[in-house]
C-alpha cells in the first residue's frame, strides 16, 4: 500500500493487523458508533462491532532519503501485559523494497513498546540495532520524560537505551527537520513529546499520524480517551487541533493504526470530523 506525494512516496509496512474490542482500546465508547458514524465500516470497524487495529511502519523514500516511521513491536518481544509475538516486519519491508541497511533514518513517533520494537534486534541474548546505517531520531522531550520510568508501556530497556548507548540516536525537538520534504508535528498529549510526522513536496502534503489518533472514530469523537494517555486533556485538545488544521485543504492523512484503507482525508461533521479512506 503506497501513496505518492508530489515525488515522495509513502509506504505501509504491515507488522499484523487484529480486531479488538472498541472498548478495551478506548474508554466511555457510546454505543452503536458504526449506525452513527457508518463511515467506520468496513475498513475501521468489523460485523461483530470490533475496532480494526493495525500496527505498521511507513517508509517515506525521498529518492535521497529512506526514513522509517515507527518500528512496531518486534519480534517475540513482550511489554507489560502484551505477550510476544512472532513478527515478519523485516520480511515485509524487504518486500516492500527495502533491506535494513538502506534505511538511513528510524523515526520513532514515541516511545511506547509498539513503536520501537525493532529499533533492536536481539543477537546471542543482546538487543543490538537493527538498521545499522541509521540515525535514529528520538523527541529529547520524550526520552527525558521515560528513560527512567518503569511503565507496562514501555521496554525502553530493550528498544531505546541501546540505540542511545550505540551512539546513533539524536535527541532532537519535537518540531525537527528530517530533511527539505520531512519534518516533526508537535502533537503532545498522548505522550509528552508526541511527534506527527509531515510530508511536503511539489505543492502536496500529507500526515503520519503517530498515536494523535489510535483509532478514526476520535475523529468523530476527539474526546474519547486512550488509556495509555499521559495527558488526556491536552491529548483532546492536541487531536481538534490537528483535525481543524488537516481538513481545510484536502490533504492527506495518513493513520499509524488505522487498518483498511489506512489513508484519507479529513472533512468536518457535525461536533467531530469524518475520515474518508481512500
Amino acid at each position: 500500500m503506497t501513496w505518492q506525494v508530489g515525488k515522495v512516496r509513502v509506504t505501509k509496512v504491515l507488522e499484523r493487523a487484529m480486531p479488538v474490542p472498541l472498548g478495551a482500546l478506548l474508554d466511555d465508547v457510546p454505543d452503536d458508533v458504526v449506525g452513527r458514524f457508518p463511515w467506520l465500516a468496513p475498513d475501521f470497524m468489523d460485523a461483530d462491532g470490533n475496532a480494526l487495529l493495525s500496527i505498521h511502519g511507513l517508509v517515506i523514500d525521498t529518492g535521497q532519503r529512506r526514513i522509517l516511521v515507527d518500528t512496531c513491536m518486534g519480534d517475540n518481544r513482550p511489554a507489560g501485559a502484551v505477550p510476544g509475538m512472532p513478527s515478519g516486519f523485516i520480511d515485509a519491508l524487504a518486500g516492500a523494497g527495502y533491506k535494513v541497511d538502506e534505511i538511513d533514518t528510524v523515526v520513532c513517533t514515541h516511545l511506547h513498546f509498539d513503536h520501537v520494537g525493532w529499533n533492536t534486534t536481539v543477537v546471542d541474548g543482546k538487543a543490538v540495532p537493527t538498521f545499522p546505517n541509521a540515525r535514529y531520531l528520538f523527541a529529547k522531550v520524550e526520552w527525558e520524560h521515560w528513560q527512567d520510568h518503569d511503565h507496562v508501556y514501555l521496554n525502553i530497556d530493550d528498544t531505546v537505551r541501546p540505540i542511545v548507548d550505540a551512539g546513533l540516536a539524536d535527541l532532537v525537538e519535537t518540531d525537527h527537520r528530517v530533511c527539505d520534504e520531512v519534518r516533526f508535528l508537535p502533537t503532545p498529549g498522548h505522550t509528552p513529546g508526541h511527534v506527527s510526522v509531515v510530508i511536503e513536496s511539489e505543492g502536496e502534503r500529507a500526515v503520519i499520524t503517530g498515536d494523535m489518533s489510535h483509532h478514526p472514530v476520535q475523529f468523530a469523537l476527539p474526546e474519547l480517551r486512550m488509556n495509555a494517555d499521559s495527558d488526556t486533556p491536552t491529548a483532546v485538545v492536541t487531536r481538534r487541533r490537528f483535525l481543524a488544521e488537516w481538513e481545510t485543504d484536502g490533504s492527506l492523512v495518513i493513520g499509524t493504526h488505522f487498518a483498511g484503507r489506512t489513508a484519507g482525508h479529513v472533512t468536518a461533521e457535525g461536533d467531530g470530523w469524518r475520515f474518508d479512506p481512500y
